[in-house]
């Protein structure tokens, strides 16, 4: 009978440590999947609009306007343009998981991560193919080149010149490669997923990793700050600035599947995040204090 009541005890003690252990669990996943996004104290943000599903890539339509991506499948993708005046319109359609914009000149470049898909280049409303490649991701250009990189587990960075229709292979064997981006100076940063990795690309071969570890970056953006990064993460995503002098800032965390990053004119800058269907607004707290001094 005593054995029979110890172990009786027994058992119940691991049913409620095995209880203990799911509800640590389940309330860590509640908290990641429903913390706030904080900011360092330097930074501030606000909603800048919300209610747009998949929200992914954005690009500035001149001084007020704002086009962005709705990153669906199988040609259900859209490119949709924010109006001042708080009315949105859809200008293209049909596209297979448009996940990035960037400027050329005066036209808008179009990437699709929906297998093999054309480089889309849209000038007034005059979309026409720069070239063919799979799955591309994150797109940037210097008004010079067009440079784009393939999320494969064996994807390329690319270089397109569209004054000469030539096509170059910068790099090639990359690991599920999402952002690139260009310096003032020219230098060419790219981001690779699967490894947490941002690596600067060097025409001699032998690549410089800048940063590694990463949960899962995606997206990259030059401005004077620095370089930008966003992480792709579904929960715990942070939004990541890279000085010069390599000082590593956290502006934004438990952010969930942060995107594209777009500098605007006024200081400001606009975060896509895809998880909470929605773009922030980011701005300095020093940049907000300049301005209140001056008013």
């Amino acid at each position: 009978m005593t054995h029979f009541i110890v172990r009786k005890k027994v058992v119940l003690m691991a049913l409620l440590l095995t209880l203990a252990g799911a509800a640590v669990v389940v309330g860590w996943g509640s908290y990641r999947h429903f913390a706030p996004v904080t900011a360092d104290e330097s930074w501030q943000f606000r909603v800048f609009k919300d209610g747009i599903e998949r929200v992914s890539a954005l690009a500035a339509d001149g001084d007020t306007a704002l086009f962005v991506t709705q990153e669906f499948y199988n040609g259900k993708g859209r490119l949709l343009r924010l109006d001042p005046d708080g009315r949105t319109s859809c200008v293209l359609e049909q596209l297979s998981k448009p996940d990035g914009l960037t400027q050329f000149h005066n036209a808008l470049v179009i990437s699709q991560e929906g297998g093999q898909q054309p480089l889309l280049l849209m000038e007034n409303t005059q979309v026409s193919p720069l070239f063919w490649a799979k799955n591309i991701e994150g797109i940037a250009s210097d008004n010079h080149f067009i440079y784009a990189v393939e999320d494969l587990p064996r994807g390329r960075l690319l270089q397109f010149d569209p004054g000469h229709n030539q096509l170059r292979v910068l790099r090639s064997g990359l690991h599920e490669a999402e952002g690139v981006c260009v310096a003032g100076d020219g230098r060419i940063f790219y981001a690779e997923k699967e490894s947490g990795t941002i690596k600067q690309w060097n025409p001699d071969g032998v690549d410089r990793i800048l940063m590694s570890g990463l949960n899962q970056p995606g997206y990259l953006c030059w401005s004077d700050e620095g370089l930008w990064i966003t992480e792709d993460a579904t929960h715990g995503a942070r939004l990541l600035l890279l000085s010069d002098n390599g000082r590593l800032q956290v502006v934004l965390d438990h952010l969930r599947s942060a995107q594209t990053l777009l500098p605007l004119h006024n200081g400001h800058f606009l975060l896509a995040e895809q998880g909470r269907n929605r773009i922030l607004e980011i701005f300095s707290t020093a940049l907000k204090s300049l301005k209140k001094d001056q008013s």
